[in-house]
């Protein structure tokens, strides 16, 4: 939920004050620094939790925390390349494969009741699904827009 507020509240800032200058296309701007603000606030999180955030992986996947924290930097460097008009595309068709790749982390920590910021404390559960898949075709809806069409 902390990310979708992220880029939300990123994008409506960027666009209201986009609104005082001559920029064409200020709205596509927004939506990638925007996008590129929620990556950088998430890859913050595969560094402070990485232990809870390895137990999301499935159980025969091996080198957890590595892959936890390889993800972080994957996300800063979409965010960098979000920025950049000139690898935004790739990045952006990038990103979306990483966003496909990523779910079934997401589904298996909800079937196992994890909770990503703290282990000793249960996970939302199944009914988080509820929210975290629509959140997910969401973020590839807004990549698509911003970055890629």
């Amino acid at each position: 939920m902390k990310p979708l507020f992220v880029l939300l509240i990123t994008f409506v800032l960027l666009v209201a004050f986009n609104k005082y200058t001559d920029a064409d296309k200020s709205h596509i701007f927004a939506g990638n620094i925007a996008m590129s603000v929620m990556l950088l606030f998430t890859a913050i999180g595969h560094f402070k939790f990485k232990t809870s955030m390895a137990a999301m992986v499935p159980l025969f996947i091996p080198k957890k925390v590595e892959i936890i924290l390889l993800t972080g930097i994957l996300e800063i460097l979409f965010a960098i390349g979000l920025g950049v008009e000139h690898t935004r595309y790739y990045t952006g068709i990038t990103l979306i494969v990483f966003f496909i790749a990523i779910l079934p982390a997401n589904i298996y920590a909800a079937k196992h009741r994890i909770n990503y910021e703290d282990l000793h404390k249960p996970g939302p559960g199944l009914k988080y699904l509820w929210f975290r898949v629509p959140f997910q075709f969401f973020l590839i809806a807004w990549v698509w827009y911003f970055s890629i069409r």
